[in-house]
């Protein structure tokens, strides 16, 4: 490979790109913009879910557990039923995702060692996630609450303080207080990146094609490697922004905490770019239309990095065949490191093999575009 003809290349990619101030700013704000828009509008959190509630007993304790819904930060009470049809109601119009139905017999339940104390839970399971998430809450308050109640009751027979025998104490490591924010905006990042790098080289040589000027560039000594890297080189320096605007936003903007080495947080961020890009220049050495080539980028850039890199959905849970083909998609891999670096601060002792397949990666696929390159040229 010739530097001297790489660096003509690089210098007339990188020339095009700034002479085309539109594109441009584009390129740059466009990442900005879904960080922005994904990381605010995208959330797991769930809290404020409105409640409707039942009181059947209207007793101090049943007011009491109602009072435990109000104030919890996950439940809003909506409102208040006499029956089960405006709950149906409520329901239907979306005022209400989940109600608590107590019975007549519930302050006498609690008092009583033979009799279980049991109230219903009505949740509205059209959002699957949502209603299984609405019903762990609930059944957590309603279960600590009766337990309380019954020891206090129990304590005030025997005159004597009563203990549960287990009493759990949970700690959550790496993200304490359990914001989605925390979690989305990393691996959000590195779909970004794999998505804006593909796209920003897919284009460049269906453009050479189309515009006529691949056939003049052939004509030259350069060699397809030494195009492949110049053109490749001058996008880098445009991604590398984005990816600094990206880490940025996600510090200062979202406030992700950040406990692991800024350096190779760098260093894996530049092979994943690197990677990214070169999966763009192979799709475009693939085609000679840009809309093919945009097109192509897209379906395996997107779909791939959002659905198959556990950014959001679970791998585990997922198809055998589908896990299968998630371990050839790269961000996957990308995503263990951001988020390693960011929220638990490990570092190459425990990512070396995430780090090693994408820098795997982006040998083979700077090889391959190469060589449909040379296909091309032949």
């Amino acid at each position: 490979m010739n530097w001297r003809r790489t660096r003509a290349i690089f210098r007339k990619e990188f020339l095009h790109i700034i002479r085309d101030p539109r594109s441009l700013i584009a390129a740059l704000v466009q990442p900005l913009m879904m960080l922005m828009l994904f990381g605010y509008a995208l959330s797991l959190d769930v809290d404020r879910i409105p409640l409707f509630v039942y009181d059947q007993s209207n007793t101090p304790q049943s007011r009491e557990l109602a009072d435990e819904f109000r104030g919890s930060r996950y439940f809003t009470i909506a409102g208040e039923a006499r029956g089960y049809k405006p709950i149906e109601r409520a329901m239907d119009t979306r005022r209400a995702l989940i109600a608590l139905v107590i019975p007549y017999d519930f302050a006498t339940n609690l008092t009583t060692a033979h009799e279980e104390a049991v109230v219903q839970l009505l949740i509205d399971g059209s959002d699957s996630n949502t209603a299984a998430i609405a019903a762990g809450y609930a059944d957590a308050l309603v279960q600590s609450f009766a337990v309380r109640l019954r020891e206090d009751a129990q304590s005030m027979r025997a005159g004597s303080v009563i203990k549960p025998a287990v009493e759990p104490r949970v700690r959550v490591w790496y993200n304490t207080d359990l914001v989605s924010r925390n979690y989305i905006v990393p691996g959000l990042i590195a779909v970004i990146l794999s998505i804006i790098a593909a796209i920003l080289t897919s284009l460049t040589i269906a453009r050479e094609w189309e515009n006529g000027t691949m056939e003049q560039l052939l004509s030259t000594p350069v060699r397809p490697a030494e195009l492949a890297f110049g053109k490749l080189a001058a996008y880098f320096m445009l991604g590398l922004a984005d990816m600094l605007i990206s880490l940025a936003v996600g510090i200062w903007v979202f406030h992700v905490p950040f406990k692991g080495s800024p350096v190779l947080l760098f260093v894996s961020s530049c092979v994943f770019l690197f990677g990214a890009l070169g999966t763009g220049i192979m799709i475009s050495a693939s085609t000679r239309s840009q809309l093919v080539a945009y097109q192509l980028s897209t379906l395996t850039s997107f779909l791939p990095a959002f659905l198959l890199s556990g950014f959001i959905y679970s791998l585990e849970n997922m198809p055998r065949i589908i896990q299968f083909v998630a371990l050839f998609v790269p961000a996957r891999y990308f995503i263990d490191i951001i988020k390693g670096v960011f929220l638990k601060g490990v570092g190459l002792e425990v990512l070396w093999f995430d780090f090693l397949l994408l820098l795997a990666y982006a040998v083979v696929v700077f090889r391959f575009a190469t060589k449909k390159l040379n296909q091309k040229v032949a």
